[in-house]
């Protein structure tokens, strides 16, 4: 037994199919035919008549801003650091954070405590040795005579350590393996 029988008579129900056809049909065409002419003009060639693929940049940027500039460690020991004490940090974590670049830049991303608030974080990075170690030593440096409050300052640091030519690399801070990439 059909399901439209206990709704409409048969003749009500040829009636609504024939319509609902005509409606539905009629602007599926349409549809159709929009679809068509969108996908001839999105493939038409460029009013200029170029057709030529986008080529790789290979000069430098014109207002003169290096994309490779070294990396500048804002951590790195300053020339006042020498009237200061150095002091301890308190590392909870560390991590390799390797951006998809070419060649991959390698950051050092550190969280932890300084004993106070007048400790300043610093970090002395040292260049690959022949076996591919990068030796991160991870610091804090203080004035012995200011007054502070005694209470942990948290600190959470991303430190750019650079690109590196080929190879594979493990980066050491305070004497533990932090991380391991190839380049």
């Amino acid at each position: 037994m059909p399901l439209t029988s206990s709704f409409f008579d048969q003749e009500q129900s040829k009636e609504l199919r024939r319509h609902f056809v005509n409606v539905t049909g009629g602007k599926m065409k349409l549809r159709i035919m929009l679809l068509l002419v969108f996908i001839v003009v999105a493939c038409a060639p460029l009013a200029d008549g170029s057709t030529e693929p986008d080529t790789a940049v290979t000069n430098p940027p014109a207002d003169g801003i290096s994309t490779n500039a070294p990396f500048i460690n804002p951590f790195s020991p300053k020339p006042g650091d020498q009237k200061l004490t150095r002091g301890n940090l308190y590392i909870s974590e560390v991590s390799l954070v390797i951006r998809e670049s070419y060649p991959p830049q390698i950051s050092l991303a550190i969280s932890g405590d300084l004993p106070t608030p007048c400790h300043e974080l610093r970090a002395k990075i040292t260049s690959p040795d022949p076996e591919n170690r990068i030796v991160v030593d991870a610091y804090s440096v203080f004035d012995s005579n200011a007054a502070c409050i005694q209470v942990l300052e948290t600190f959470q640091e991303y430190i750019d350590l650079g690109t590196f030519p080929a190879g594979h690399y493990s980066v050491w801070v305070n004497g533990e393996l932090a991380g391991e990439f190839d380049s």
